[in-house]
């Protein structure tokens, strides 16, 4: 049915009723916030004259989530016909894609599905006979998770370092070229088509009242078979480990979970039943995110992938705010110290409070975000923590010096 979600639109919806109907659907942004979609193109002023834009999100960066990149590949058609769909419901005539600089196989793709589109009349001036024109322009990045961010893309966009912006103003009203814009992600687009053809009411049954469709997770880590699962929302997470991932490896049993990109708080396997919908992952104190599920089993080392983490968000922290640039180096030099039984008792509680400083004063979601799997593991697993303190990683795993192959300890007292 390629294509025929767009004739629908342009020949039946005026862009407030395609408005209305992605708002009675329930769908909500598949980047990582969650944010009524709908809601999110109502903001932008409703002026015809005013120039207005689209930008989707393609700059797929957050470790343990890959599904951006195969919708791109296997049917770049359909994020297509949405990116035209959602332009004409917000009155944009033109839009980009931001596509991130690695997936270069992806832009290929899109490119030519782009040129096959302007072909058959789906794109350029007066679609579909309706009167609507709209131009698609493929941006390639250039490798920076910052630009995942709306308005870090928009600066990029603009031809300026890829930093965030203060908000406000939001890109809704003050978005690339300092005109109205909307920024989607790639899968959050690629539902459009769907419900424009298919009616809200169909999708609003699938998933929960409060979290509605389906979502695509990408599953990695200890499983046997990584791959993307497209299923309802609300699907419980130990259906998707074991009866789609395949489970674990034999023999190992299960330590914890990233639910939802890897900025996002752990889970455990006491959480193994929660339901993966927005509300219920963050009442088991985590968050959906991006739908990036790593599976971790009992031969993790908890301080090992800590201090893995913190080395990514230092290095892609792009130094526009203090709290951000100089609290991710802080917190990895702690970490390392930990990880190499060099700690002291005062690493801890420090961590615990440049944590907090950082996410209330960091300008954008990769300072609030960092430090959430930092804290949750030193919640859940404290006792690690502390017994790399006094010298010695349970599982060999970090290389401390002067531990003894039967993991001699040596004495500390900790406050963790």
């Amino acid at each position: 049915d390629g294509y025929k979600g767009l004739s629908k639109a342009l020949s039946s919806y005026k862009p407030q009723e395609l408005i209305d109907m992605v708002k009675r659907s329930g769908l909500r942004g598949r980047g990582g916030a969650g944010f009524p979609t709908g809601v999110k193109w109502d903001f932008i002023p409703k002026d015809p004259d005013l120039t207005k834009y689209l930008c989707c999100n393609a700059d797929e960066g957050e470790p343990g989530t890959f599904k951006d990149r195969e919708l791109m590949e296997k049917d770049p058609h359909q994020m297509i016909e949405g990116i035209a769909i959602s332009s004409y419901a917000i009155g944009a005539k033109k839009a980009y894609i931001y596509i991130r600089g690695e997936l270069v196989l992806a832009a290929n793709i899109l490119n030519h599905a782009i040129s096959e589109a302007y072909k058959k009349g789906y794109l350029g001036n007066n679609i579909l006979g309706s009167g609507f024109s709209l131009d698609i322009y493929l941006h390639r990045g250039a490798g920076a998770y910052i630009c995942g961010e709306e308005t870090a893309l928009i600066e990029s966009l603009e031809g300026k370092r890829g930093q965030p912006r203060l908000k406000p103003p939001f890109p809704a009203t003050y978005g690339l070229y300092g005109k109205p814009t909307v920024v989607n992600n790639v899968e959050t687009i690629s539902n459009i088509p769907h419900i424009v053809l298919k009616g809200d009411a169909w999708y609003s049954q699938i998933g929960t009242p409060k979290s509605t469709g389906t979502r695509i997770f990408s599953v990695s880590g200890h499983v046997v078979r990584p791959g993307n699962y497209e299923l309802p929302l609300g699907t419980p997470l130990r259906e998707i480990i074991y009866n789609h991932a395949g489970g674990l490896r034999e023999g190992r049993k299960l330590k914890a979970v990233i639910p939802g990109g890897s900025s996002t708080p752990i889970l455990t396997a006491d959480h193994i039943d929660t339901p993966m919908d927005f509300e219920s992952v963050a009442q088991a104190g985590s968050a959906l995110g991006s739908g990036g599920i790593i599976v971790m089993d009992d031969t993790t080392c908890m301080v090992h992938v800590a201090k893995r983490l913190m080395e990514f968000y230092y290095h892609e922290s792009c130094g526009k705010c203090t709290p951000c640039r100089i609290g991710t180096k802080r917190m990895l030099e702690m970490l390392e110290n930990i990880s190499a039984g060099n700690g002291d008792n005062e690493n801890g509680p420090f961590l615990e409070t440049l944590a907090t400083d950082m996410i209330d004063a960091s300008i954008c979601g990769l300072g609030w975000s960092a430090p959430n799997p930092i804290l949750s593991m030193i919640w859940y697993f404290g006792e690690e923590f502390k017994e790399h303190l006094k010298g010695r990683c349970r599982l060999g795993v970090c290389n401390i010096k002067g531990q003894s192959a039967g993991g001699r300890v040596r004495e500390a007292r900790i406050t963790i």
